[in-house]
């Protein structure tokens, strides 16, 4: 390791216990969608900006409006003069903390504990996001002049679809083609995986309408319940027949149409039903477009319901469509794999998984992005922590990559 590395990660590893005081006092500040409650993510950019600025940052911040006037802030910072950036993206909103009867302390009154602070939002996105602070704080404390810019990305709205954030950064201008796009969302326990791909994603609701009439008669009636049956079945068939790819990115390799949820129809055993409402979620692999998918769905419906008599709604309520995967000889994913290995001495591997990070959005805008982080798996659960170690050896890769 050089001398400029060896003093940026030596300075990461002295900010440790200013790490744990800045991670608490964010988690004091909720920061929930208005579309689950709570009131946004201004106050919480507040704190983070006042934080950034005192290292002698300029903070850009962004705000936007959403539908219920809350304001909906994100916050940019840089450091360097080079000519690209290492972008590290991290999102400040959270999810509501659910249940309280769930978790031992109030979520948003973090607690210390065995090496792990607990509270809302600690690990999703909390560590990320001030590991990267303390990363860039690292790179000025040590006066490094690195080969690429250090970004700091504080992004709004993640948990709610992005509207606030992410996607309206995109449109900005203030990420390049040539910057390195590392998104700190997912993780393992070992941070030994680098997720460069993501399955797109499709829910529907569909509706089956018969007619309803007494079950001794159903000669008079469309049984909506075995039309749905039958739907289903045709789709589960042709899908997974139609769209059988393979692809060793991802732990299942396959695209996936599981049908899940299933509305209650009618009260009484002696009722044929003239109404049945299914669900289905889809995760399909980037080879396949989403459309091509939903006309092989609507072809079904149309044959299934000339076959029955019965007439299907397929509705639409979630769609992320499969964005081309990132390289793995990209400059982020090499770098990333390269800063990992010499810190921890052990060779990361390249992974696909089923869709949820906002590495999507830049790859839709053909902008190489990895996800990577080293968490457990715990996000949006009770009693949410994460490891401090975990968020003190990030920031280290964070800062090494830039140099």
């Amino acid at each position: 390791m050089d001398n400029a590395k060896a003093v940026a990660v030596e300075a990461v590893a002295a900010s440790e216990r200013k790490m744990v005081d800045s991670l608490k006092d964010m988690v004091k500040i909720p920061a929930i969608s208005p579309l689950s409650g709570g009131k946004g993510e201004s106050a919480r950019a507040d704190m983070l900006e006042s934080l950034i600025s005192g290292f002698g940052i300029k903070v850009r911040r962004y705000d936007y409006v959403d539908d219920s006037k809350a304001k909906r802030s994100n916050l940019i910072a840089t450091y360097g003069g080079a000519k690209s950036t290492l972008w590290v993206i991290s999102h400040i909103d959270t999810v509501a903390p659910g249940d309280l009867a769930l978790w031992d302390h109030d979520p948003f009154d973090p607690v210390e504990k065995d090496g792990k602070i607990y509270g809302r939002g600690t690990t999703d996105d909390g560590q990320s996001a001030i590991g990267s602070i303390y990363a860039l704080k690292a790179l000025i404390d040590a006066k490094a002049q690195p080969r690429y810019n250090f970004g700091v990305c504080l992004a709004a709205d993640e948990e709610v679809g992005s509207e606030y954030g992410i996607k309206r950064l995109l449109k900005e201008n203030i990420f390049g083609k040539d910057d390195l796009i590392l998104v700190p969302d997912f993780g393992t326990s070992d941070g030994m995986s680098i997720e460069i791909a993501e399955k797109g994603v499709l829910w529907l609701r569909i509706t089956a309408v018969g007619k309803q009439v007494h079950a001794s008669t159903p000669d008079l009636g469309v049984n909506a319940y075995r039309a749905m049956i039958r739907l289903l079945y045709e789709i589960d068939r042709v899908l997974h027949g139609k769209y059988n790819a393979k692809n060793p990115l991802f732990s299942s390799d396959y695209s996936t149409f599981e049908m899940t949820k299933h509305e209650a129809n009618v009260e009484s055993t002696n009722i044929v039903p003239g109404k049945e409402v299914s669900y289905m979620d889809c995760r399909i692999l980037p080879e396949y477009k989403i459309d091509d998918i939903l006309n092989t769905i609507n072809e079904a419906a149309s044959k299934v319901g000339a076959d029955t008599g019965a007439k299907f709604k397929v509705e639409i309520f979630n769609r992320e469509d499969p964005a081309p995967p990132t390289k793995s000889d990209s400059k982020v994913a090499v770098e990333l794999a390269n800063a990992i290995k010499s810190l921890r001495n052990k060779e990361p591997k390249f992974i696909g998984i089923g869709g949820g990070t906002v590495a999507k959005h830049f790859r839709d805008e053909n902008i190489p992005a990895a996800a990577w982080e080293t968490c457990e798996d715990i996000a949006h659960i009770p009693n949410e922590y994460c490891k401090i170690a975990d968020m003190v050896e990030d920031a280290k890769v964070f800062a090494y990559m830039a140099l």
